[in-house]
């Protein structure tokens, strides 16, 4: 779990960055939660119109801002991603 944790930490991180931004709720709406038993974590953003807020494209964003500011980082920093995810049992692995 540790792995994937820190993966989703850092896709937080990214989204987070690209979140539009007026007064920084949804920004600060952001959190990854874990499901040890399910071996799952998801990153999301509870704001009522963050949904909104990632779907439409036409409305306009400050420089760096964006919609799909979660779906975006998920294909753009997928092999960071991977590569958080796997570090942790390779250093099991290897110690």
């Amino acid at each position: 779990m540790d792995g994937i944790e820190l993966a989703a930490e850092h896709l937080l991180q990214v989204s987070s960055d690209l979140a539009p931004h007026e007064e920084g709720d949804l920004e600060r709406s952001g959190e990854v939660s874990k499901d040890p038993g399910a071996g799952a974590v998801a990153v999301s953003y509870d704001r009522p119109y963050a949904v909104r807020q990632h779907e439409e494209m036409t409305w306009r964003h400050d420089d760096g801002k964006q919609a799909k500011y979660l779906e975006q980082p998920m294909l753009t920093e997928r092999d960071t991603m991977l590569a958080l995810a796997a570090g942790p049992l390779r250093d099991e692995l290897d110690g």
